[in-house]
């Protein structure tokens, strides 16, 4: 039986945390007791960068070309890897769709204002051609204060798409975080962006099932 599970991170337009949210959710799984790698289809290899400052072990970090994905998840799994997070490239095109093919679940961070928004429909188009995955739009960056966020819940779902109920806000503890190789629930263990993570984490855990 496959205990491994994997969730892919996909947005189409650059600048919306992507990569954040995909470290954030690879180390909250690693302190959860899981064996975590990042498989980083992205040209600009930012996870890979930041592994190169990190201390610990875990998360794993692997930069490969979307077309060494099958290979990569079958080396993940031979080695007993049993929770991947795949950070795929921005303006999400055919290296998001064959993420999302293999994925248990994929999610979509979008900062709540239009620009980022007016992207779903796109999405929309690239999960039909992956198969129609589980799917979960993820508002990332939100201002701490103010009504955009919830605003932006009405239309995310008017495009047909399920709401993350847990938001990540435009927290300082993730810019310094990711200049020492860490992440916000390392870098500062008991603030909001380290419980806003847990919570992720939690959730993604009760979509897969697991």
């Amino acid at each position: 039986m496959d205990t491994c599970r994997v969730v892919a991170v996909i947005a189409e337009k650059g600048g919306v945390g992507k990569t954040t949210v995909a470290l954030t959710l690879a180390v909250a799984a690693a302190i959860a007791g899981r064996k975590v790698v990042v498989i980083d289809l992205d040209p600009q290899a930012t996870a890979a960068q930041w592994t190169d400052r990190r201390e610990a072990e875990f998360p794993w970090v692997v930069a490969t070309p979307a077309a060494r994905l099958d290979a990569t998840l079958a080396s993940a799994r031979a080695q007993d890897i049993d929770f991947v997070v795949i950070d795929t490239p921005p303006h999400a095109g055919t290296d998001a769709v064959e993420a999302a093919r293999r994925a248990n679940l994929v999610l979509m961070p979008v900062e709540p204002h239009l620009f980022t928004l007016e992207t779903l429909p796109k999405l929309a188009d690239l999960m039909r051609l992956a198969g129609n995955p589980a799917t979960a739009v993820l508002i990332s960056k939100a201002a701490t204060q103010g009504r955009e966020a919830q605003d932006a819940v009405a239309y995310i779902e008017g495009q047909g798409f399920a709401v993350c109920p847990v938001r990540l806000h435009l927290r300082a503890a993730h810019r310094h975080a990711s200049n020492l190789g860490q992440t916000a629930q390392e870098y500062e263990p008991k603030g909001k962006a380290a419980e806003e993570a847990r919570q992720l984490y939690l959730y993604t855990c009760r979509k897969l099932e697991v």
